[in-house]
């Protein structure tokens, strides 16, 4: 996989949105500064009900699925490093239904990075095995959710 960091980034639309308006571009760990860049749009999301949280969710999954696909398409490259929307959403998705406050903040910050990164199965079956902007988005939802999963279990017992 190439890391270098198309051009088009700063000139497409749809490659600046996929590249996390540009936190992708980080020379150093992109995953991680695309899920640090998610937050304050969290931010501005933490006080929405839960069911338009959850629509902002499906939505912008699916947005993510063309962002992703046509970004890697154009790049020629499956899953670029620096295409981050897919952090974004996964983020996101941790962060559903969570108390407001910077504990949780990085609390799901640390566990999404967890599956992110460490990707246990299924996660790592489906990176592997689902191309396309759907694999893209598909791999970091699912991290999303088992991150989500033990954010609720933190709240609960904390």
């Amino acid at each position: 996989m190439s890391n270098k960091i198309p051009s088009s980034i700063w000139r497409n639309p749809i490659h600046f949105l996929a590249f996390g308006l540009g936190s992708g571009a980080a020379p150093k760990a992109p995953g991680t500064f695309g899920t640090l860049a998610a937050i304050p749009l969290y931010l501005l999301m933490q006080d929405l009900s839960n069911t338009v949280y959850f629509a902002v969710l499906v939505i912008t999954s699916i947005v993510g699925i063309y962002l992703c696909g046509k970004t890697s398409k154009d790049l020629g490259v499956h899953d670029h490093s620096g295409i981050v929307w897919d952090e974004f959403v996964g983020y996101w998705i941790t962060m559903w239904m969570a108390p407001t406050g910077w504990e949780y903040i990085i609390v799901g910050f640390v566990l999404f990075r967890f599956f992110d990164v460490l990707k246990p199965w299924p996660i790592s079956f489906i990176d592997k095995r689902v191309h396309g902007g759907f694999g893209i988005m598909l791999d970091d939802i699912i991290a999303g959710i088992f991150a989500f999963a033990l954010l609720q279990l933190y709240v609960v017992l904390a």
